[in-house]
C-alpha cells in the first residue's frame, strides 16, 4: 500500500520529534571522505514546482496546432520550437531569452524520476530535495541544510540557506514543510523563508520606530523565551543550543549592513524592471543580490499550489505560455548579471522540477500508474490542449556556471511518444552528487543518526556526472 499524504505527515511529525530529542549529528566515522575540489561557492536552485513538461520547454518535439477534432494522442508539443545559442539544439517557443544564454551551461534532457507508486507532487518534491523517498524514520534534511552544515555560511551575517517564493499556508503547505527543514542537523541550518521577495526587507529590519536598545532587550528576552520553550524541556541540549544559535544568527543579520541585500527597492529601476515578471522574477533578482552578499544556498520557486503554475491538468497550453513568460527573462538576466559581475564561474545554477508531463501517459511506459485526470480521446475545447498527466521517464534540468560544461547537452529522448529517455539517464543520486561535488562536498559524506550513517546522497551511492562536471 502506498503512503497517503496523511501517512506522510504523521511520519514526518514523528521524525521531527525524534530529531528534537537527538543529539548533535556528527560526521560519520573518524576520517570523513576526502572533499572534491570545489568549483562553486554558492548554489542557486530554480525550482519549477508542479511538474514542468519537458516537451513544452527544453526538449520540444513535433508541434501540433490546436484544432477541434484532433486526437489527443497526436499531440506531443503545443508550441513550435526555436533555435538556441547551441547549434542544432532547440527550445520551445516562449523561452527565447533563456535559449540565448545556453552557451553558458549544460542541458540535461534525461532526468528520470523514481518509482514512488501513486504519484503525489509532495512525495516527489520530498525525494528531490532530500535524496530520500518518504516516509523516513528520521527527519531528513533538505539539500540546502546539508550544504549549510557542511560548509557553513559564506558571509557570517547572511543565512546559509535561503528559501524564496513558497508559502506554507496554501495547498499542501504542511507536506512541503516536511522537507523544507534542517531535519536532524539542528535549527541553525534550517531555511530562512521569504515567501514574498518584494517584502524580504521586512524580515531583516527591526520594527519601525524601535530604538536600538529596546531592540537588543527584545532579542535577549526572546532568547530567554526560547530557553524555556518546550524544546528546552523535551529536546536535547544540542537542539536547544542550535536553536539559540539560530536566534543569534538572526540578530546578527538584522544588525548587519548585509541586510541591504534583501531590499529590492535599492535596485536600479531599469534592472528591477528586467526581472519583474512576478514573484518568481523578483525572487531571481533577490537571489542575485544575495549571491553578491555571500549567501551559500538559495532556492527560488515558482511555488507549488495544487492545480496552479506548472501543475497543468487542464488549459495546459495557455497556462504554460504564462509560466514561460514568468521565468524566461529572469533566468537569462540572472545568468548574465552573475557573469558580468564575475560571479557565474563560482555560482552553480540548477533549474529543475519534480517530474515531467505527457498528454496520454501516467508514470513510465514500463510502470504505468493509475490515471489521475481524464483526457478525452478527441480534443474539442482549448482546455484539452496541453500536458496533463505525470510523466517520470524523462525530464529537463538546466545547469549554469559553477564548473559545468558550457554549450553541452546530456542525454537523448525519443522523438515520438513515449518521449522517454533513450541514453544517459540521470537519477537524483547522481544529480545531487554532481551538485555536491561542485560545492566541494563528497557525495559519501554522512552524519551519525541513531548510531547509523545518513549520507548526503541516498546510501552514499551518488556519483558525479563527469560528462557534466569534468573536474569531478
Amino acid at each position: 500500500m502506498n503512503p497517503s499524504r496523511r501517512d506522510l505527515l504523521k511520519t514526518a511529525g514523528a521524525a521531527t520529534l525524534s530529531a528534537l530529542a537527538a543529539g548533535e549529528a556528527r560526521v560519520w566515522a573518524d576520517a570523513p571522505p576526502p572533499a572534491p575540489r570545489a568549483t562553486a561557492d554558492t548554489l542557486i536552485v530554480l525550482w519549477m514546482a508542479g511538474g514542468m513538461a519537458h516537451t513544452e520547454t527544453f526538449d520540444p518535439k513535433r508541434h501540433t496546432p490546436f484544432s477541434p477534432g484532433t486526437p489527443s494522442e497526436k499531440v506531443l508539443s503545443t508550441f513550435p520550437s526555436i533555435p538556441t545559442a547551441i547549434d542544432g539544439v532547440r527550445f520551445s517557443e516562449g523561452l527565447e531569452k533563456t535559449a540565448a544564454v545556453m552557451d553558458r551551461g549544460t542541458l540535461i534532457r534525461t532526468y528520470t524520476g523514481p518509482d514512488l507508486g501513486f504519484i503525489l507532487h509532495s512525495r516527489h518534491q520530498f525525494y528531490w530535495h532530500t535524496g530520500y523517498a518518504p516516509p523516513q524514520p528520521v527527519a531528513c534534511p533538505h539539500i540546502g541544510a546539508f550544504i549549510a552544515r557542511a560548509l557553513g555560511p559564506k558571509n557570517p551575517a547572511v543565512p546559509a540557506f535561503i528559501n524564496i517564493g513558497q508559502r506554507f499556508d496554501v495547498g499542501e503547505g504542511e507536506e512541503l514543510k516536511a522537507f523544507t527543514t534542517s531535519g536532524f542537523l539542528g535549527s541553525e541550518f534550517g531555511p530562512f523563508n521569504l515567501p514574498y521577495p518584494e517584502q524580504a526587507i521586512e524580515a531583516v529590519r527591526p520594527p519601525q520606530g524601535m530604538s536600538p536598545s529596546r531592540f537588543e532587550n527584545r532579542q535577549k528576552f526572546y532568547k530567554r523565551l526560547v530557553a524555556d520553550s518546550p524544546i528546552a524541556k523535551f529536546g536535547s541540549d544540542f537542539q536547544r543550543e542550535s536553536l539559540l544559535r539560530s536566534v543569534d544568527n538572526a540578530y546578527r543579520l538584522l544588525s548587519s549592513p548585509a541586510a541591504k541585500a534583501f531590499d529590492l527597492a535599492l535596485e536600479p529601476k531599469a534592472s528591477y524592471d528586467l526581472y519583474n515578471t512576478g514573484r518568481f522574477g523578483l525572487g531571481c533578482l533577490l537571489a542575485r543580490r544575495l549571491t553578491e552578499a555571500g549567501a551559500r544556498y538559495i532556492e527560488v520557486t515558482t511555488e507549488y499550489v495544487p492545480f496552479f503554475g506548472w501543475d497543468t491538468h487542464d488549459n495546459g497550453h495557455t497556462r504554460l505560455a504564462e509560466m514561460k513568460r514568468q521565468i524566461d527573462a529572469p533566468i537569462a538576466q540572472l545568468v548574465r548579471d552573475l557573469e558580468v559581475r564575475g560571479l557565474l564561474d563560482r555560482t552553480l545554477i540548477v533549474l529543475a522540477s519534480e517530474f515531467s508531463r505527457d498528454m496520454m501517459m501516467e508514470g513510465k511506459p514500463n510502470n504505468l500508474i493509475r490515471n489521475q485526470v481524464t483526457v478525452p480521446d478527441i480534443m474539442t475545447e482549448p482546455k484539452h490542449y496541453g500536458m496533463h498527466r505525470h510523466f517520470t521517464d524523462a525530464g529537463s534540468v538546466l545547469l549554469f556556471g559553477g564548473g559545468v560544461r558550457k554549450g553541452h547537452v546530456h542525454g537523448t529522448t525519443a522523438d515520438e511518444r513515449p518521449c522517454k529517455t533513450i541514453d544517459k539517464p540521470v537519477i537524483i543520486e547522481d544529480l545531487h552528487a554532481t551538485m555536491y561535488s561542485a560545492m566541494g562536498i563528497s557525495p559519501r559524506l554522512a552524519y551519525t543518526v541513531e548510531q547509523r550513517p545518513f549520507y548526503v546522497t541516498r546510501d552514499g551511492v551518488g556519483k558525479p556526472i563527469r560528462d557534466i562536471l569534468p573536474t569531478a
